[in-house]
């Protein structure tokens, strides 16, 4: 295996523009969605260049296995494995951090239903659930989306999984990470709560 391969397989560069159509495609393909509508004519432009966004609104073809208001689930187009597939949102969000917790709530109560529809079809008992979030965790569409992996015993798909890992050390440099993120959540929420009773108080003001 090249080592240009190997990386891709690391960083799980598994999902970079689909094929064009070709006359042998399976028929059942992805219809078009709301976000295809002339309301999103902005937003669609905007997010032109995006893979995600084109299977969404069905300008770029893509094995559909699951689909509903929020999300859509699609095999991967350049799979890990046989079977790899993909939940997306169907409206466009850059990063996971930067989606709706609705949205990511939508998507993830859909993994049970699709993971177990794969493992059945491909004879696995296993899965991988995975989100690459930014670029050095491997992301490459920015369009948030979760990873359905299914696994077999010994497939050796992930190098790092023969890695020996090391137990955490709870001494004070582990003690002022587990502070400095705990203060992080505390600012979080505070601020979502300030949020919120401004814009309780500005409903009561009107």
């Amino acid at each position: 295996m090249e080592e240009s391969a190997r990386r891709r397989l690391a960083l799980l560069s598994s999902h970079v523009n689909p094929p064009p159509p070709e006359t042998s495609l399976p028929t059942r393909l992805v219809s078009s969605s709301p976000c295809a509508s002339d309301s999103n004519a902005e937003t669609n432009k905007e997010h032109g260049d995006c893979v995600f966004c084109k299977i969404i609104r069905g300008d770029s073809p893509a094995l559909k296995l699951y689909e509903d208001d929020e999300c859509l689930c699609v095999l991967d187009t350049y799979p890990l494995c046989y079977g790899h597939s993909l939940i997306i949102p169907k409206c466009h969000f850059p990063s996971l951090d930067a989606t709706p917790p609705s949205i990511i709530g939508a998507m993830c109560s859909k993994v049970p239903l699709i993971s177990n529809a794969v493992m059945k079809a491909t004879g696995c008992d296993s899965f991988n659930m995975l989100v690459n979030n930014g670029a050095a965790a491997g992301q490459v569409i920015y369009h948030t989306h979760i990873h359905i992996i299914p696994r077999k015993a010994h497939d050796c798909l992930w190098r790092s999984e023969s890695i020996r890992r090391c137990p955490l050390k709870l001494d004070q440099e582990a003690s002022q990470l587990a502070n400095q993120i705990r203060q992080s959540l505390i600012c979080v929420n505070n601020y979502e709560d300030s949020s919120k009773a401004q814009a309780l108080s500005t409903l009561v003001g009107n």
